[in-house]
């Protein structure tokens, strides 16, 4: 065992006193900097250690009801344990989850998959095509590191499976139906909840993806939303542990994408398809305030969701088309409005 993980474990036995800095290099036979220096890397982890002059070291709870050892506690014994950090505030959980797999050496990276990047606030969200992502105060905004053995061309299923876990999630621990719109965000009520952002490091020669790191936003209140976003933004209200649905997410992700091949996310992504059956309007490419005067848009009816996670509609002209990720938008008034917010706040696919 390294010397950062004894210390955590004796802070952690000693929940709710405190442990001296002398103590700790007595019991750990080593230099009170070697301790101290364990508990800076820990805290750089997101680990909550508190320090009183004369008193030592405190293992605290993370705030606002979620913390990386209740999360730990509510997975599957298979996955306990997987790395968690768990941040009161950070930039991006996408950004911090990508550093850590960058700071790994090959060898060690095997052992990042299914560590998950977690916290309650981001300051520098983004979301799909580079929007930002209003990420406030007690939100479950988290990041999952996968190391997949797969090629390209099955990377879309991975945000499907990730639209599909999140869904089941909330249905398990909240006791809600939860809708999914094409392709990766969650609906509660007719409002969005949920944005899904998976971002891929690839070997271009061998045309294999090395680390895929999947961004989940999931909001919990309103608080704290500007009137703008209130029309479109909804929330996973109620009487559950935050903690119990992040680790909810989490093991659905992963249990998912172990056998991606069999594709058994595919019943519940159709189940909860939001649109499935609807008259919707499709927009090729990107579009700003109002996609009808910069692009154009083409009515359709949702016929349903393919293998490959693709929207099969059907045009008024009685021409049928699949769509794939990232080659259209669409917009269905029973969802959402007609126009976007302008000020670039939208509750978009999130990027941790």
């Amino acid at each position: 065992m390294s010397l950062k993980d004894s210390v955590l474990e004796m802070l952690r036995e000693s929940r709710g006193e405190y442990l001296s800095g002398e103590e700790l290099s007595a019991r750990l036979g080593v230099s009170r900097t070697a301790v101290w220096k364990a508990i800076r890397s820990l805290r750089g982890e997101g680990y909550r250690i508190g320090a009183v002059t004369n008193r030592g070291y405190l293992m605290q709870e993370a705030d606002a009801g979620i913390s990386g050892e209740e999360i730990r506690r509510n997975l599957p014994a298979r996955y306990r344990g997987n790395r968690i950090l768990v941040y009161d505030v950070t930039d991006s959980t996408n950004l911090r989850a990508r550093q850590l797999a960058a700071e790994v050496s090959p060898e060690e990276a095997k052992s990042l998959h299914g560590a998950a990047v977690v916290a309650l606030q981001q300051t520098a969200g983004r979301g799909r095509l580079g929007r930002s992502f209003f990420s406030p105060e007690e939100g479950i905004y988290l990041s999952i590191i996968v190391r997949p053995d797969f090629d390209l061309s099955k990377s879309v299923l991975v945000t499907v499976a990730a639209a599909a876990a999140v869904a089941d999630a909330i249905e398990k621990v909240c006791g809600k139906d939860a809708r999914i719109k094409w392709v990766n965000d969650v609906y509660l009520d007719g409002k969005k909840v949920c944005g899904i952002l998976t971002e891929g490091i690839s070997d271009f020669e061998s045309g294999r993806i090395d680390q895929i790191v999947i961004g989940i936003g999931i909001n919990t209140t309103l608080r704290g939303f500007p009137e703008e976003l209130l029309g479109i933004a909804g929330a996973v209200e109620g009487d559950y542990s935050r903690s119990a649905l992040a680790a909810a997410v989490i093991a659905g992700v992963l249990d998912y994408l172990e056998d991606l091949d069999s594709r058994k996310f595919m019943k519940t992504y159709r189940e909860k398809s939001l649109l499935t059956g609807q008259t919707v309007t499709v927009y090729k490419g990107v579009y700003r305030k109002d996609p009808t005067e910069e692009l154009g848009g083409r009515p359709a009816r949702v016929l349903g969701i393919d293998g490959d996670g693709g929207l099969e509609v059907l045009y008024s002209d009685g021409t049928r088309e699949t769509l794939r990720t990232g080659e259209v938008s669409i917009r269905t008034e029973k969802t959402e409005p007609a126009a976007e917010p302008a000020d670039n706040r939208e509750q978009e696919d999130p990027a941790r």
